[in-house]
């Protein structure tokens, strides 16, 4: 098989080969969430409220999609270290049959039940004005969002990380081009506001899905979708669902976390869910290049877990994890710095920069022993024990920190709940460690 190497090469030297490609295009990938955010907050105050607001919905889509996107990552990468090129074409046929299916199902029900979610949060006619005119734009795209998802996890799981980045970083670098074009109405297009949000992003998901879908075709990968393999295997569909649903609910916890976190910081006023919603787009340009480092572990450890090569199993999660501390400590130094100038990207308010500013200054002493977590979970899922990676989330999601926020604001008030994410992450990163550990010798 031609990834051999994966199980040949030195760890440090592959893991930086599969994990690079991957940090470049999340960094780019977080860079269009900020400047997707800039612009929007440049319509008004009241449209990147109603940006956060909808975020937990478009995170529920993204969750489904990329989680399942790992169990099909996860059992391709397997059945190529076990040699068993059949079952690889298989989980790559039934999986891009199962994720257009999805997507469809997704946008059905989110188109649906948007309003009343919307209208959960807010009684301004205005922000769920323009949630709507977002979201109803957005949502149309999920069927593209979910091949744009498949094949970058089949692409990812035979080792080809450069390709991923290319189609990732020009999708995101098409949104970002249009996102002022069609907001504000650059040359000949019109001004259309919210909804060029909206459609910048749908247009940025469809590009990069074409561009795979090129690649596919002129360079032709191991792993091939083939027409007669899209009859469901039960057995198969079984294996991706049992790592693809833990890993979908881990990425659909945060959506919970902010929908909770909303209500409780609304009662201290409007601006608090505004510094949320900001911090939420501040931390993808920390957390996502982490999960590029996570997205290229997952292979290798696939790779060698179906080849039995225990021992590198455990030097990968290792190596993995001093890269994440590393980008974890530079977000530290970064909110500790300047946290009034990274929010004032989003907001000319004196108040609400001097509200996000403390926001950061507390949240931030947790993104160190979050590496664990972060770290442990994504290990888990490369070995297929999605279950143990859900309860690691759901630690640091809600069992948690939604009681501890809730406590902690009757005593402190809204302080008290960017204190909950430090205390939660310290407390979820023993219990990850420990479950880690227990996990891998039992192998």
């Amino acid at each position: 098989m031609e990834q051999t190497y994966m199980k040949e090469q030195p760890i440090l030297n592959l893991l930086l080969k599969m994990s690079l490609p991957m940090v470049v295009s999340m960094l780019v990938n977080s860079l269009y969430n900020i400047v997707d955010s800039f612009f929007v907050a440049k319509i008004s105050e009241n449209a990147m409220t109603a940006l956060s607001l909808v975020f937990p919905v478009q995170n529920l889509i993204n969750a489904v999609m990329i989680g399942f996107g790992i169990g099909i990552n996860a059992v391709i990468s397997f059945y190529l270290g076990a040699a068993d090129q059949k079952k690889a074409d298989q989980a790559a046929s039934q999986g891009m049959l199962l994720g257009t299916f999805h997507g469809i199902l997704l946008m059905i029900i989110c188109l649906v039940v948007i309003h009343p979610f919307l209208s959960l949060f807010t009684n301004d006619a205005k922000i769920v004005n323009l949630g709507l005119r977002y979201s109803k734009i957005v949502f149309l795209f999920s069927v593209f969002f979910a091949w744009e998802l498949v094949f970058e996890k089949v692409f990812q799981a035979v080792g080809k990380m450069n390709i991923s980045m290319i189609c990732l970083m020009s999708g995101c670098l098409v949104n970002i081009f249009l996102d002022p074009v069609l907001i504000f109405g650059l040359g000949p297009f019109p001004s259309l506001g919210i909804e060029g949000a909206a459609l910048a992003t749908g247009l940025g998901q469809t590009f990069s899905a074409i561009l795979y879908l090129i690649f596919y075709m002129v360079a032709p990968i191991s792993v091939k979708f083939r027409r007669a393999y899209f009859k469901p295997d039960f057995a198969l569909c079984k294996k991706m669902y049992s790592i693809g649903i833990p890993a979908s609910l881990n990425m659909a916890l945060p959506s919970l976390l902010i929908s909770s976190l909303n209500v409780i910081l609304a009662g201290f006023g409007q601006s608090y869910v505004f510094v949320l919603g900001v911090y939420y787009k501040l931390q993808t340009f920390l957390y996502l290049p982490a999960n590029g480092v996570i997205q290229g572990m997952r292979p290798l450890i696939g790779y060698n877990y179906g080849a039995k090569e225990h021992s590198r199993v455990n030097k990968i999660y290792q190596t993995s994890l001093i890269l994440v501390l590393a980008i974890m400590a530079v977000g530290t130094v970064l909110c500790l710095c300047i946290p009034g100038t990274l929010i004032h990207l989003f907001t000319a308010t004196p108040a609400t920069i001097k509200i996000g500013s403390s926001a950061l200054h507390i949240i931030c002493l947790g993104f160190l022993v979050s590496s664990v977590s972060v770290t442990s979970s994504g290990a888990l899922e490369g070995l297929g024990m999605g279950l143990p990676s859900l309860i690691i989330s759901l630690c640091r999601y809600t069992l948690i920190i939604i009681p501890l926020a809730f406590l902690l604001s009757l005593l402190q008030g809204a302080s008290g709940v960017w204190h909950a994410f430090w205390i939660t992450e310290a407390i979820t990163a023993i219990i990850s460690y420990w479950i880690y550990h227990r996990k891998v010798r039992a192998l």
